[in-house]
């Protein structure tokens, strides 16, 4: 969280917006949004989707606020390269926004492969600034940049590289007081001084298969843990990992790019397979002593661990122990004199899977912290004493929180995002630290992911909806409108503006699995639209756990939509069970079988598409990516009767190639569910394929790899089954790139008019 210092009596004397009188009760389930677009009426092409600027307009990301309350600071994209990034800053006092560094001040290197492969795992893509932090005075910031680091003074203005030594700098911070900057070289962990200069390794024994300090693979790419160290909050040591990754299965993985072929070496934990031995160390800064943490007592190192936290006091430090098969969780706390001694405050259990998040808060004015757990079948907030004993549920009912976001304690107040009022958006709420009425804050109806102050309930609200891109407003405890930061209206002069005239609103409707639980659903109707016509259909799915697409809510995936509905298409999306925000009945559905209910309901969804007069039920194509793309593969697969057509993007089509912690989560070990992962595999099916069918994957993926893709081909082609492939030298599983992409959604636009129109 960021400190911040905007007194109140500044946050009283802004007016109160008009927007932030809106009645939250006005919202209980989303129909079609009542706002549309206005603008322009020219058609949206292929190539403008992809082109700079963006049709989002000015949308910061990095948002946030510095310590003494002053500046609002984000990153935003060059008007002529929206995925070229400069740090941008918001006056609180005047409103004023203005350019605060320009990234051609520092130096633009090539990334380290290192780098390379934890934006991916990041989904950060992008040149210029990436990231920054603030020092806690308030007076410069640290910016990471090409592996180097700079140090930017705001008083004279001035950019100073720091004296980190050779090699490529990765993970890098300021220390919580600001007196340090680390980060991880060569797979070990340092330190400088920022007054003395003075640099120290705090390992020294990192390099092959030992790493410190950072996060192994499926830590970055499913725990949402791209650390391997944490300070402590008086800077007096530094909690890190060590990992092993020795037993880890060593892939000789092709790369395969336009001019030429890339033997990369990469710790791949398949399914199945070895994890890497992981150790939790404490490090002090005085002597550089290091001490080791007993992380389990039965001594058994095939375990995860997918949380580190230090307490306030600085003398404690918790961490969360998973077990592999991700049905035990326990929260385990360690004083540093004692490290050998973990006492368990909470265990959660589950006889399907646990889902981690990063809510856990400890108090700084009571011996106390939240948690949020699952056990009642919906994600909900719990305040806990040191001793583990529960004090008070603090939300309960059949919706979900997605997020706890800021405590205020002063005022008592837990802030939190959730579904509350419809899983169709995420709202801010706060309920009182002792229990009680929850209050809704936020107002309008979409997503709100706010960014709170440090030490009072200020924050920034980044908010969109499916008529509104993202735009970002400066909001009070009560969700008072205190500034704009980023108000981007679609109007005149707006990238989007002269698109707006035909951008379409989608319908929302519920429908029913065969369980009876409740499937959202959201149609996009052709523009033109004639109700005398029958219009083909593209069914756009991912249908993955941890997912979600029908929302009111802005995505760029959603510019190919606005394309096919001016081409003529009807373009349907359905939630199925096993996605994200309904609670543990409607996600463990899936446990130890994949492809299966999801199927199931894609076929309901086909199912209400027939009983609609302008639908064409004879021409219904199926489009997803990654688990979008093994749900088009099943699906028409599984159900060809149902879709005429199919296109998948970089696949998982065998669950045995697929890493560790997020396969053996869903399908359990391959050793005791070996019937599960055989159904739940492409290839038992591949035999009913009739036609119809592209495929593409990124010929350098290393997170779907593209073996997965290249044994559907062969299996096919042993069948004797015509099919399409397109695949991308050098593209990774994210698939970037302006000219990459234009050429995707170009192919997938001829290859839906030749099956669904017979172009």
């Amino acid at each position: 969280m960021i400190k911040n210092g905007l007194n109140s009596s500044l946050a009283r004397s802004l007016k109160l917006s008009a927007f932030s009188l809106l009645i939250a009760s006005q919202v209980s389930m989303i129909s079609t949004p009542s706002i549309a677009l206005e603008g322009g009426k020219q058609p949206l092409t292929i190539e403008r989707m992809n082109a700079s600027p963006s049709l989002a307009g000015t949308s910061p990301r990095g948002l946030k606020l510095s310590p003494d309350g002053l500046r609002v600071t984000y990153l935003a994209g060059r008007k002529d390269n929206q995925n070229f990034y400069d740090l941008w800053q918001m006056d609180v006092k005047t409103g004023e926004s203005s350019l605060l560094l320009n990234a051609d001040k520092l130096a633009s290197n090539e990334l380290s492969d290192e780098e390379k492969a934890r934006r991916e795992r990041q989904r950060i893509y992008g040149e210029g600034i990436m990231e920054y932090f603030w020092a806690d005075d308030s007076k410069a910031l640290l910016i990471p940049a090409s592996g180097n680091l700079y140090y930017y003074s705001l008083a004279d203005n001035s950019v100073t590289q720091l004296p980190i030594g050779e090699g490529f700098a990765t993970d890098a911070r300021l220390s919580p007081k600001g007196h340090f900057v680390s980060f991880v070289r060569d797979q070990n962990l340092y330190v400088l001084d920022l007054a003395s200069k003075q640099l120290k390794a705090l390992t020294k024994d990192g390099g092959g298969a030992i790493k410190n300090g950072m996060a192994e693979f499926v830590a970055q790419e499913e725990m949402d843990r791209m650390t391997g160290y944490w300070w402590a909050p008086d800077e007096s040591a530094i909690a890190f990992t060590r990992i092993d990754e020795s037993g880890v299965d060593l892939v000789t993985r092709n790369e395969i790019y336009a001019d030429g072929i890339k033997l990369t070496e990469q710790r791949y934990p398949a399914a199945g397979q070895a994890n890497v031995d992981i150790a939790l160390g404490v490090i002090s800064l005085k002597d550089n002593a290091i001490n080791w943490v007993t992380l389990s007592e039965d001594k058994n190192k095939d375990i995860y661990l997918p949380r580190v936290d230090w307490l306030p006091d600085s003398k404690h430090l918790s961490f969360q122990w998973q077990s592999r098969d991700q049905q035990k969780l326990d929260l385990q706390l360690v004083a540093l004199g004692e490290l050998n001694k973990p006492k368990t405050l909470i265990k959660e259990r589950s006889d399907a899977w646990l889902n981690i998040n990063n809510d856990l808060h400890f108090l700084k004015q009571q011996s106390a912290f939240v948690w949020a757990s699952e056990r009642d079948g919906f994600k909900h907030l719990y305040l806990y004493d040191l001793n583990g004993k529960l004090k008070q549920q603090l939300t309960k009912g059949d919706w979900a929180v997605d997020d706890l976001e800021y405590i205020d304690e002063a005022a008592a107040w837990v802030y939190f995002t959730g579904r509350k009022d419809t899983p169709l958006e995420k709202q801010l709420y706060r309920v009182p630290l002792t229990g009680g009425k929850i209050e809704r804050v936020s107002s309008e109806l979409g997503m709100h992911s706010p960014v709170f102050a440090d030490n009072q309930s200020v924050y920034l609200d980044y908010f969109n909806s499916l008529s509104q891109p993202p735009r970002v407003s400066l909001h009070g405890d009560k969700g008072q409108l205190l500034a704009w930061v980023e108000k981007n209206e679609v109007k005149a002069g707006h990238p989007l503006y002269e698109y707006a005239g035909l951008w379409q609103l989608p319908e929302f409707k519920e429908l029913k699995a065969e369980d009876g639980q409740v499937l959202q659903t959201r149609l996009f109707k052709p523009v033109p639209f004639d109700a005398s016509k029958k219009y083909p259909v593209v069914v756009r799915v991912y249908g993955g756990p941890h997912a979600q697409l029908v929302t009111n809510s802005w995505s760029e995936q959603d510019y190919f939509t606005q394309y096919l509905v001016q081409q003529g298409y009807v373009v349907f999306q359905l939630d199925n069970r096993g996605s994200a925000h309904r609670g543990t009945r409607f996600e463990q559905v899936i446990y130890r079988h994949l492809g299966q209910a999801e199927v199931n309901d894609q076929k309901t969804g086909v199912d209400y598409l027939r009983t609609l007069p302008f639908v064409d039920a004879d021409n219904v194509a199926i489009y997803g990516h990654s688990y979008g793309g093994y749900m088009a593969l099943m699906s028409l697969f599984k159900a060809p009767d149902y879709f005429k057509a199919a296109i998948s993007g970089a696949p998982v089509t065998d669950w045995r190639l697929y890493d560790t912690y997020y396969t053996e989560r869903y399908l359990a070990h391959p050793a005791t569910n070996e019937q599960g992962y055989e159904a739940s595999s492409v290839f038992p099916y591949v035999k009913n394929y009739q036609s119809g069918l592209l495929m593409y994957h990124g010929m350098a993926d290393d997170n779907v790899l593209f073996e997965n893709s290249t044994r559907v081909y062969k299996a096919l082609q042993d069948e004797g089954k015509l099919f399409q492939m397109i695949d991308y030298p050098g593209s990774k599983h994210s698939m970037r790139g302006e000219k990459a992409r234009n050429h995707l959604y170009r192919t997938l636009a001829d290859f839906l008019d030749r099956q669904l129109k017979g172009k």
